[in-house]
């Protein structure tokens, strides 16, 4: 009897313990009928997860009870695990009563328990484990198209250069077609050189992150390319890091610099020549005079002319100047280009010599520009010497034209060019070349690259600055060994060119007007005056625009013509006319200077009435230009518009 009780005081203990493991599991548990499938048990944990009742479960089959409704196959699965003893869903998607989706992983067995079969089904809420790994690989997902689809070069690699990891970015900055074709590789064969991966990498582990790391490297095909990288070396000497070509940009901004730098030489060398002007023309007009008062056979007339021959030579070389500068006062009129062309071969042809084969292809459908003829042509002279000294041994010139239409693309890559129709002079040779040094300085005056004596070093800086102020662009294309091309794109316009009739110089006669002659340099004044008085005009001269309006307010007659330097301290010529014109409106106006800087920012004529002459003039080229203005009508001689 003892023994009795002891085994059945025994089995409830056993029985206790199971119950309260029962229902303290933090799994949801359910005991099903082997026979059937009923329910017999479930515990607290899967009341509470899904939100049935006891009852809910009791008699019932898995199948009948909510969450299991449309899970495929139960009837089926539990034939299996009649059969097989043993079923399991490793991620079971289950619905609760309230409708949360909760996630499962379901495991059934089946056992014998006293002699009797029983069916063990353990059900584990892996809901916050399941949203751990769909957002961990939903994280994967995501990191894999940003280093896939980044436009920037991502890679990993050792840091002996083995390639481990890259995207497809990375390698078509380097020119490779894919990924797989890089890979393995080593990185030391993407740098400029040897020297300069060992640099890196030491520089690498001395700072152990490098941010915007700015290298050279080759691509594949043996091109240079300039590349930012920003690298990071983790443990097991790996590097992790982006790689961004940058060569484009470093291209434009070193042809941006170019252009800020020819900008201010320009201005330099425009503030230089107006300067120096005035002392040519000091120099010319009283030499002119010492040599018409030298008899024919004087000892000095000779040094005199020397005298002279050096001014007008210094005079070209100032003229080079200013169209460089573009502060010369340009005479611009609808051309056809093609005519500009055909009219100057016959000049080039003895120039470049007889063993150069001069061609020219013309588009006979070419548009028009509004451009200088006569500057024009010198820019086409001037590129066909160029050519000629690159070909010491004869070669092949050729000067082509055609319409052009820039796009925004090709503006962006050449800067500061825009977008627009244009017309396109091409002038190329078969000569020596120019290595990239020589292009980048080839349009700064007075740089040659010809033996002292040679040239001036002032050709191309004279096509540049009219093809500037003709507000087109030039470029230079050349390759050593190979040859060169400029090419200059002018804008093109729908207005049709007119061939305007050559007219003789009318004969130079003398004056009896009045002109107010205003002019700061006092050594010029002095001898303007000399050389209109000595022609019969009446000189009323004065230093500076406010005292040219007191001469006129206070002088009774008339005032036929002032002749006006344009640039003045204090007030310009142009001021100081309007300001006496408004007065005297039947005044002629007669500019000079070295270059009309004034007008050229105002890309206007300088008024009714206005006429221009460069300095410095010859005495017969001024009076002339005097003569012409009084003898013409009042609307009639203006300043040309300025491009």
């Amino acid at each position: 009897m003892t023994e009795g009780k002891s085994s059945e005081d025994a089995l409830r203990a056993s029985e206790l313990r199971y119950r309260r493991l029962f229902e303290s599991a933090k799994d949801g548990i359910l005991i099903l009928d082997p026979a059937s499938g009923y329910i017999e048990d479930v515990n607290p944990f899967l009341i509470d997860l899904l939100g049935y009742t006891h009852a809910e479960y009791l008699g019932k089959a898995l199948w009948e009870i909510g969450p299991f409704r449309n899970v495929e196959a139960t009837k089926f699965e539990f034939g299996q695990l009649q059969e097989k003893g043993y079923v399991r869903y490793d991620d079971l998607p289950l619905e609760s009563r309230d409708g949360r989706q909760i996630a499962v992983e379901f495991v059934s067995n089946a056992y014998m328990v006293d002699h009797k079969m029983v069916i063990q089904c353990n059900i584990r809420d892996i809901t916050k484990r399941k949203r751990a790994e769909d957002a961990l690989r939903e994280s994967e997902k995501r990191y894999r198209l940003l280093f896939e689809r980044n436009l920037a070069g991502v890679y990993r690699s050792t840091l002996d250069g083995r390639i481990l990891e890259c995207n497809e970015a990375f390698a078509r900055i380097f020119g490779y077609a894919s990924r797989e074709e890089i890979l393995g590789g080593s990185a030391a064969q993407l740098y400029e050189t040897a020297e300069a991966r060992d640099e890196f990498v030491e520089l690498l582990r001395r700072e152990g992150h490098l941010l915007n790391h700015e290298a050279r490297g080759r691509r594949k095909d043996g091109s240079r390319i300039t590349f930012l990288e920003n690298v990071s070396l983790l443990e097991g000497d790996i590097l992790e890091g982006t790689v961004i070509d940058v060569t484009g940009h470093r291209t434009l901004e070193e042809r941006l610099r170019q252009v800020q730098k020819m900008e201010a030489i320009g201005r330099l060398a425009g503030g230089v020549a107006h300067d120096f002007n005035n002392l040519l023309g000091v120099i010319m007009g009283y030499g002119e005079i010492v040599l018409k008062r030298l008899g024919g056979d004087d000892p000095l007339r000779v040094k005199v002319e020397q005298i002279l021959r050096a001014a007008h030579h210094g005079a070209a070389l100032t003229h080079q100047l200013l169209a460089f500068s573009r502060k010369q006062v340009l005479q611009p009129r609808v051309l056809d280009l093609n005519v500009v062309v055909s009219e100057t071969e016959p000049l080039l042809r003895p120039l470049v010599g007889e063993d150069t084969e001069l061609r020219t292809r013309l588009d006979p459908h070419l548009g028009s520009v509004r451009a200088d003829a006569d500057q024009l042509q010198q820019v086409i002279m001037n590129l066909a010497v160029n050519a000629r000294d690159a070909m010491p041994e004869g070669g092949r010139l050729t000067i082509e034209t055609s319409n052009a239409d820039l796009d925004a693309a090709f503006a962006a890559s050449h800067p500061p060019a825009r977008p627009g129709r244009y017309v396109l002079l091409a002038v190329s040779d078969t000569g020596s070349g120019m290595d990239d040094y020589t292009q980048a300085h080839a349009f700064e005056p007075f740089f040659t690259t010809k033996e002292t004596g040679k040239g001036t070093g002032l050709g191309l800086s004279t096509v540049y600055g009219v093809v500037k102020q003709s507000d087109g662009y030039i470029w230079i294309y050349s390759e050593l060994g190979v040859g060169t091309t400029f090419k200059i794109y002018l804008p093109r316009i729908e207005e049709v060119a007119l061939t305007l009739p050559e007219e003789s110089p009318a004969p130079l006669v003398r004056g009896s007007e009045t002109v107010l002659l205003v002019e700061d340099e006092a050594t010029l004044r002095d001898l303007v005056r000399e050389t209109l008085e000595g022609n019969g005009y009446t000189v009323l001269a004065a230093r500076d625009g406010a005292q040219a309006m007191q001469i006129a307010d206070v002088h009774a007659g008339a005032i036929h013509v002032m002749v006006t330097d344009l640039i003045m301290p204090g007030m310009t010529g142009r001021s100081a006319a309007d300001s006496i014109r408004a007065v005297r409106p039947e005044m002629k106006v007669l500019y000079i200077s070295g270059y009309s800087e004034e007008a050229i920012m105002r890309r206007g004529a300088l008024g009714s009435g206005a006429a221009f002459l460069g300095k410095p003039f010859t005495s017969e080229g001024f009076l002339r230009k005097v003569r012409d203005l009084l003898g013409a009508s009042t609307s009639t001689p203006v300043l040309p518009r300025l491009p």
